[in-house]
């Protein structure tokens, strides 16, 4: 993934280096390294793979495996199909997900502030959008009125 953002300490950097291949087809050829596989594919060998959900898929189908899986992938299809936001907010908040969060799909730069505060640590900007501007998507807003997995409080309780 050549336009992949993380977050590390809090601070949005561009990784160069990412050994994750995203396999979108079951059938399709599975390339050396680590794999971040559909969930029912997945599910059949999920030994040292990472697991990609679509917005139909059940977050808590995977929660036995929590101890082992190292990445979870949330597609987001299309700019309008904001699905991924609830599964990730639910795996950070109810299920207790704390490993690498990473927002696949139709990813561009003014979801990236809010996929963060969603839960989001890793960002795989759509190929054809320039990943040094989506970066300035993740300094987005200041304050934020609402909680978030960053912020549980809502404003009026930080005063």
């Amino acid at each position: 993934m050549n336009n992949l953002l993380r977050l590390h300490a809090g601070e949005a950097r561009r990784v160069s280096d990412d050994p994750w291949t995203l396999v979108r087809e079951p059938a399709e050829a599975r390339p050396a390294g680590p794999l971040i596989l559909p969930l029912e594919s997945w599910l059949q060998d999920p030994q040292r793979q990472g697991v990609w959900l679509g917005p139909d898929d059940e977050v808590e189908r995977i929660k036995t495996w929590f101890d082992t899986l190292p990445l979870i992938a949330l597609d987001f299809p299309s700019f309008r199909d904001g699905r991924a936001y609830s599964q990730a907010y639910l795996l950070r908040t109810r299920l207790g997900w704390t490993g690498e969060l990473r927002a696949i799909g139709d990813v561009l730069r003014d979801q990236l502030s809010h996929m963060r505060q969603c839960g989001f640590d890793s960002f795989a900007v759509r190929e054809d959008k320039s990943a040094e501007d989506a970066l300035k998507g993740l300094a987005g807003m200041s304050v934020l009125y609402g909680r978030s997995v960053i912020e549980p409080r809502p404003l009026f309780r930080r005063r």
